[in-house]
């Protein structure tokens, strides 16, 4: 008596507005777009970014998902055809419309076609590339920072060092003017500074993706610095009359997401747990 009729109950959003994204996702799913980002939402965060993997259990939630709504996006960093091999997305029963926007939104793959659209680099990120392990050298950088390739960008990572917060603060200004030397930004993110061509942020994808679907609802789920801008994007849909969901993949390294989120969910395992309840619902 009193239990939920449904296996996996679905979390109630702490905020009015994260309610009502909710309940109008519910209601009209076939107008709603459901966009995740990959690293520490669908994966783990893990030392090597090489070997990140999609939760055992994310593919086949999103496949149950997926039909019921208008579509479901994966919106990452990273180049979207690794996006697309660490997600296991290709070839999915029920993925058949996903698209992933890879390098925030430069990079295009579809299911449909399974091919990536992608532009050619910016010549500040090829610039940038040959410059930076002596840059790196020539300011001390900590013992086990890491340069990740990403195509349209770069990436110096320093979880692995002795003491990753000191390397990630002591590289910061100096990646900075770097970035602007070369006509870049600096991406700061959990334990990760990335080096691309402006533009490109998760917000300006998100707003141009709901536009292009005409989508009446959306749900945006991130868990760092670089998922603020779409969750900026979500609230200005909200004050345009759009209702959105925000869920934050909890981490005590980003607390700034943790606060505007209306869902704060501990870690990916649990952001499946949640898809796999709203694919029930629905």
């Amino acid at each position: 008596m009193g239990s939920s009729p449904y296996a996996h109950p679905l979390p109630s959003p702490s905020t009015p507005a994260g309610r009502d994204g909710l309940a109008a996702l519910i209601a009209r799913p076939g107008r709603a777009v459901v966009a995740l980002d990959f690293d520490g939402t669908l994966a783990e965060i893990v030392a090597d970014p090489e070997q990140a993997r999609a939760h055992p259990g994310a593919v086949p939630a999103l496949a149950r998902l997926a039909p019921e709504v208008a579509s479901v996006a994966v919106v990452t960093g990273r180049p979207a055809g690794v996006a697309v091999r660490y997600g296991g997305f290709a070839g999915v029963p029920g993925l058949d419309h996903l698209v992933v926007l890879g390098h925030y939104g430069a990079e295009r793959w579809d299911a449909v076609t399974g091919t990536v659209h992608t532009p050619a680099p910016h010549p500040g990120v090829t610039a940038v590339r040959a410059e930076l392990p002596g840059f790196l050298d020539s300011v001390g950088a900590w013992h086990g920072t890491w340069i990740e390739e990403k195509g349209q960008a770069v990436a110096v990572h320093t979880r692995r060092t002795a003491e990753p917060k000191a390397a990630f603060e002591a590289l910061r200004e100096p990646l900075a003017a770097l970035a602007e030397r070369h006509g870049l930004v600096l991406e700061p993110g959990r334990m990760v500074l990335e080096l691309r061509p402006p533009g490109m942020d998760k917000g300006v994808a998100l707003a141009e993706y709901v536009r292009e679907t005409g989508a009446e609802s959306v749900l945006y789920a991130g868990d760092d610095l670089g998922d603020l801008p779409a969750f900026a994007a979500v609230e200005k849909l909200r004050s345009d009359g759009v209702p959105g969901l925000l869920v934050c993949s909890g981490s005590t390294e980003v607390t700034e997401l943790a606060v505007r989120a209306d869902l704060l969910l501990p870690g990916p395992a649990a952001v499946v747990r949640f898809l796999a309840a709203l694919a029930e619902r629905l």
